[in-house]
């Protein structure tokens, strides 16, 4: 097994899963943060530009985890940093984004 083929899958299960957001919340007509917003990962873009750069993030990680090395299914190691990488990118962006929408921090009734 080649460790960089690890790291290529642990960034596409990243790349991912940062899609998830962007892409469902362009399909619905909403704004949601991204790095071409003002200030950037800050401010709102549009949902045309949340879609465009939702896509963007699917061919990334399909490249990094289809294209690189020989990703497998039943191989518990490709599996396993495809899912790291996933699970830290939203646990960060979960903390990032939670201040803007409550999620940090959510009322108790």
């Amino acid at each position: 097994m080649n460790w960089l083929d690890l790291v290529a899958y642990f960034f596409g299960g990243a790349f991912l899963t940062n899609a998830i957001p962007h892409v469902v919340a362009g399909m619905m007509g909403e704004p949601f943060q991204s790095p071409f917003a003002k200030p950037p990962g800050e401010g709102l873009s549009s949902s045309t530009v949340n879609i465009v750069w939702g896509f963007f993030n699917l061919a990334l990680g399909y490249l990094l985890v289809c294209r690189v090395g020989d990703f497998g299914l039943r191989t518990t190691s490709d599996v396993a940093a495809l899912g790291l990488g996933g699970l830290l990118i939203g646990l960060f962006l979960a903390r990032r984004f939670g201040r803007f929408h409550g999620g940090n921090e959510p009322e108790r009734t």
